[in-house]
């Protein structure tokens, strides 16, 4: 086969090991000389595998702690060298260089040691590699000769080509120099972003880029004629979707992730055992109590009709007692998150005949760290960049704005509302009463209209219920129809020039009115 490189003598030097020996055993099988460096030559010589110690090849010793191990010319010069330029060769062979026809170098974890809890700074700089990267970028420049190989993914086919053609064909090796360079640029892009930090303190970098990493192909998009895929943000370290582990179920739609990803969002901030309904990417239910199970019932019984196919979000370990509620006939649910299950609740959510192939389990670990400092929103052309909506405003800062005052009662549910509607698509109105949702209005194109639906799905308990609205409200219509359902206070941003007309409205109807001074609109 024209093109084809052989491969003669190879360098090794990885910090992931996996399937490393049988690839090298392979190598050997074929007649390869094998170079390789400090705790690879160790694995490969206690695997049973020859190998030849770079340092003894470069007459120069592995120094300062293994920073400098093959950042010697001997290298360099035997990855860079033209096999058709003669005086490439000449110049090796003039120097005792030895052509190097494969690299296989993968870099120290820099992301998984950052990400750890608890690493120093220092530790995460000695993760930071300089002979690999170096090493990578060399073999990927002259691929026209040298084939290098990142990632053990990459050793089947290797191997396979050596069978089959006694070397590496052109493309596969621009295919391993493309996969070469994106491997150093994620890593480049991993430290350069550890450096900078979370804070977005001043302004916003002059440049941002993403290094994400394919984890799957989902089975679709939104529409089965669309095609789609998830990926990796190595730099997100909270508990996330994307890394949790799914414990039971049939694979997860591209909607089960953008459904199961804002349920844990909703609960993620909430100290008390919450529970989250979701449906179509909007809480339908959400509630708080002292046990999870309970917290669970009144998130149901939010909007039941809606909870048949949603998904649900919890934020504490699920267990027996409310596996068994979920298990209560006439109920389905599509996936489940949360950060643990006990084994008694996956027991029963997985054997129950109607659950036992459908319903996805998602464990994603404790819920201590917050989530990234900015959110990312892709449209036609660029990106737009945004501080997280982390936080709602300071009750300290919130000031009761009618001659009519709040019932110390209706505190807690006050909080609540104003915390759930900045988790609702705008123009948003929730009701609230014992800490759970019982009417949502979301994304409609007038405020009125989102207060109508609310009202319309909570029915007989909006008698009773506090409304919060996610932004001002233009005219005092609103109120009249609140006052109307039985609503027995109001929270909302203010700032319209006609607050005064509401809060007057809300006087008349003897409604206390709470101004936070801060909107949450979701988009």
């Amino acid at each position: 086969m024209s093109n084809v490189a052989s491969i003669r003598n190879a360098l090794i030097s990885v910090s992931d090991k996996l399937g490393l020996a049988d690839l090298a055993a392979g190598l050997q099988r074929a007649g390869v000389t094998i170079y390789s460096t400090g705790g690879t030559r160790r694995h490969l010589e206690q695997s049973g595998v020859d190998v030849l110690d770079v340092a003894d090849y470069t007459g120069f010793p592995e120094m300062l702690d293994g920073r400098v191990k093959t950042l010697h010319p001997k290298v360099f010069g035997g990855i860079l060298a033209i096999r058709d330029r003669q005086d490439h060769m000449d110049a090796i062979d003039e120097h005792d260089i030895v052509p190097f026809d494969l690299v296989i170098v993968n870099l120290y974890p820099f992301a998984a040691t950052a990400a750890r809890s608890g690493v120093s700074f220092q530790e995460c700089v000695e993760q930071i590699d300089i002979g690999g990267p170096s090493l990578v970028r060399a073999a990927a420049k002259n691929h026209n000769d040298v084939a290098v190989a990142t990632s053990p993914e990459q050793y089947g086919e290797l191997l396979e080509q050596l069978d089959s053609t006694g070397g590496t064909t052109p493309e596969f090796r621009k295919q391993l120099a493309a996969d070469a360079f994106d491997h150093t640029a994620a890593y480049d892009r991993a430290i350069a972003d550890y450096m900078r930090g979370d804070s977005l303190a001043g302004e916003f970098p002059a440049s941002m880029h993403l290094a994400l990493r394919r984890k799957t192909q989902l089975r679709y998009g939104e529409n089965p004629h669309q095609r789609a895929a998830l990926y990796v943000d190595p730099t997100v370290r909270s508990a996330n979707l994307v890394s949790a582990r799914q414990i039971s179920g049939k694979e997860l739609s591209y909607n089960n992730l953008l459904d199961l990803d804002s349920a844990l969002e909703i609960v993620r901030g909430m100290s008390r055992p919450a529970v989250s309904v979701i449906k179509h990417n909007n809480p339908c239910g959400a509630a708080t109590d002292q046990k999870l199970v309970d917290a669970c019932r009144k998130a149901l019984a939010g909007d039941p009709l809606s909870a048949f196919g949603s998904v649900l979000g919890f934020n504490k370990t699920v267990d027996v007692a409310t596996a068994e509620l979920l298990c209560e006939p006439g109920l389905f649910i599509e996936a489940i998150v949360a950060p643990d299950f006990e084994a008694g609740a996956v027991g029963l959510l997985t054997t129950r005949p109607r659950w036992r192939e459908n319903v996805r389990l998602m464990q994603v670990g404790i819920l201590d760290d917050p989530p990234p400092a900015i959110q990312r929103r892709f449209i036609s052309g660029g990106m737009l960049v945004q501080e997280t909506d982390r936080m709602t405003s300071p009750r300290a800062q919130w000031v009761t704005a009618t001659d009519t005052k709040v019932d110390e009662e209706l505190w807690d549910d006050i909080v609540f509302g104003w915390e759930m509607v900045r988790h609702v698509k705008s123009n948003a109105i929730v009701l609230a009463a014992d800490t759970s949702l019982v009417g949502v209005g979301a994304g409609q194109m007038s405020r009125v209209d989102s207060v109508e639906i609310s009202i319309e799905k909570a029915g007989d308990r909006a008698k009773g219920a506090i409304l919060a609205s996610d932004a001002f409200f233009p005219f005092p219509d609103s109120i009249q129809a609140a006052a109307e359902a039985g609503i027995v206070a109001v929270i909302q941003p203010g700032g319209s020039r006609r607050d005064d007309e509401v809060i007057e409205a809300c006087d008349n109807y003897e409604i206390p009115m709470i101004l936070t001074g801060r909107r949450h609109f979701k988009h």
